[in-house]
């Protein structure tokens, strides 16, 4: 058994797993802020109906996310020792920010929402809606810098074989973590905003509360609009900073083996690792060369440009970036289609639709995690990108076996805490909303 793939996988698994929660958290507190914002703004008690349902919901995602990235930093000492010791000085002081300046904040007031609610004024519990939602957003932001680190490492210099800082802001600020941070962003509000639209349809299917699942849909539906249309928009930021600061990654995106302008973007195509050519590819002219600099005549390079050794695995780099992007292109597809239908009202009617979104429900989360999967795979074989190898990086005191037990154990754990996630989700569900009060509370 192989320590450095085992290890690898374990980190793919755990962080895979946890990834499912954050950006449901991040997308859910803005619709409890909107709910919130509507609700003070009008009194309207529909909004606080909604408001109470989708907060017991976002505790449950909140809760779980906590006990699963916790498991997920041990790794770091045990796995990735070596890792640890080249980037420690740099990689630690994003976490511990995350901690102290996000997770506080985001936990602290999730509490007010939880049990404030007529026990602090309105404004207050408002105030309070806001900041869980910068909370789960500003936590990303911390995780996002570390992550950025590895793909494009700056404000550092190479002291005894380790890294050690020397500007912090030039560390958090590298190439890549604002482009990397806004379309994570997007993705999370893609998932949080769907995930409210998916609910309420499979509500609607199933004759479950029927005014709220109604009321539920509707919205959501300008929300995921936009978020989905954002996430696009921004996907282009990241892929122009991908072409400049890593074009490697990009080459295996796009299949694209020579180097050259005019670069087409690829519709479709299997790439041949033997040959070195790309299969059945179908693409658009001068798309990606546009799309990257502007004009056709940009150069793109290819994949032959450079050692074998130094490019990423490329059939898993390439599906999971062009899967995620045909998701994409579905959820603009399903957008458009609850806009078109609520404007002749008839989206909560409309049984084909609601059966979309309902088996849509889990398709979000899985763009979010084939959008991490192009990312950190394309890094490969670097951990930190042009500086250390993955296979450099492990603990050379930690066994293949122990690894693979600790892997056993992990799917064991995660699978029945995604099972009682999941069985609590549905008793909420069924619960539903409480019933509307007569008057709203002043």
């Amino acid at each position: 058994m192989d320590a450095v793939w085992l290890a690898r996988l374990q980190f793919a698994l755990t962080v895979g797993f946890h990834y499912l929660f954050p950006p449901l958290t991040i997308g859910l507190g803005w619709m409890l802020f909107f709910y919130q914002t509507r609700f003070l703004k009008t009194g309207d008690p529909v909004c606080q109906q909604l408001s109470r349902f989708w907060t017991r919901m976002f505790a449950l995602t909140f809760a779980v996310g906590v006990a699963t990235g916790i498991t997920m930093e041990f790794q770091f000492g045990t796995n990735w020792a070596a890792y640890s010791r080249f980037v420690g000085d740099i990689f630690g002081a994003p976490l511990a920010a995350e901690g102290v300046f996000a997770f506080f904040l985001e936990s602290s007031f999730l509490a007010i929402l939880i049990y404030g609610e007529g026990r602090v004024s309105r404004k207050v519990y408002w105030l309070s809606s806001l900041l869980v939602a910068l909370g789960a957003t500003l936590s990303a932001f911390w995780i996002v810098v570390a992550n950025s680190w590895q793909q494009t490492p700056a404000g550092y210099h190479l002291v005894n074989g380790r890294a050690e800082l020397t500007s912090f802001w030039e560390a958090v600020f590298n190439p890549s973590t604002l482009p990397r941070y806004v379309h994570v962003i997007g993705g999370a509000l893609v998932v949080g905003t769907f995930f409210v639209v998916g609910v309420s349809a499979l509500m609607l299917l199933k004759k479950k509360h029927m005014a709220f699942a109604e009321r539920s849909l509707k919205s959501a539906l300008i929300p995921f609009f936009l978020a989905v249309n954002l996430v696009m928009g921004l996907g282009h930021l990241h892929a122009v900073q991908v072409a400049e600061t890593q074009p490697v990654k990009l080459a295996a995106f796009e299949g694209l083996w020579e180097t050259r302008t005019g670069a087409p973007m690829l519709l479709f195509g299997v790439p041949n690792v033997q040959t070195e050519k790309t299969d059945w590819a179908i693409g658009v002219p001068n798309a990606l060369s546009i799309m990257v600099g502007q004009s056709k005549e940009t150069k793109v390079q290819g994949l032959k440009a450079f050692p074998k050794e130094d490019r990423p695995p490329l059939l898993l780099t390439f599906f999971s970036f062009h899967s995620m992007v045909y998701l994409g292109g579905w959820f603009f597809t399903l957008s458009l289609a609850g806009l078109f239908l609520w404007w002749r009202g008839k989206v909560a009617q409309n049984r084909l639709f609601l059966a979309a979104a309902a088996l849509t429900l889990p398709l979000p989360f899985l763009a979010n995690e084939l959008g991490w999967m192009a990312a950190e795979i394309g890094r490969q074989p670097w951990v930190v990108y042009n500086l250390m190898r993955t296979k450099d990086a492990v603990s050379a005191a930690v066994p293949a076996g122990q690894i693979l037990a600790s892997i056993l154990l992990f799917s064991l754990i995660y699978s029945l805490l995604f099972g009682v996630w999941l069985y609590l989700l549905g008793r909420q569900f069924n619960k539903g909303p409480q019933p509307l009060e007569k008057e709203a509370r002043s």
